[in-house]
């Protein structure tokens, strides 16, 4: 099965550190304040370059997010993004929460990056406190998927084809 989309990549976020730990009523823990980039370099099996998660066994299967800008509901401050979620990959004009199971690739214009969408990133009570009240619950369905890289690549900023290269259940 081979699906194409024309589709946007609106923000990359690249997170040395784990900032969203603990409770959510202590805050975030300090770190950049915009941890956003014009372009990630990906590595089969490892994740994203200079991530929190790259080559971490324990997120081997869940090294890169990806979420789907319509999905992302809009923050107190009217400005929700990649950095209130801590996905890595937001991007526009996919439901890519409806790919669990599926290998997909995504091309940026130096070659496909392909991925094994292997479960939601379900969100969780952090939501309610980086975008606002009620987030959790809106993004149920909709939080994103966690995913491992099956090649090396480049993704950045602006147009991009995505291709489901096999669905759940097929025979690659």
């Amino acid at each position: 099965m081979v699906v194409m989309t024309e589709v946007e990549v609106l923000q990359l976020l690249v997170s040395p550190a784990h900032r969203l730990a603990g409770r959510p009523s202590d805050g975030p823990a300090d770190g950049p304040s915009d941890e956003r980039v014009p372009l990630v370099e990906v590595r089969r099996g490892l994740g994203i370059v200079g991530d929190r998660y790259y080559a971490r066994p324990a997120h081997r299967n869940a090294a890169v997010t990806l979420m789907a800008a319509e999905k992302l509901p809009v923050a107190i401050d009217g400005a929700a993004d990649l950095r209130h979620t801590r996905r890595n990959v937001l991007l526009r004009g996919v439901d890519i929460d409806a790919c669990v199971g599926a290998t997909i690739a995504l091309d940026c214009g130096t070659g496909p990056v392909v991925f094994a969408v292997n479960r939601p990133a379900r969100p969780c009570a952090w939501m309610d406190v980086t975008i606002g009240p009620g987030a959790q619950r809106a993004l149920r369905g909709g939080g994103g998927v966690r995913c491992t890289p099956l090649s090396d690549g480049v993704i950045r900023l602006g147009p991009a084809t995505f291709r489901v290269v096999a669905g759940p259940g097929d025979t690659a």
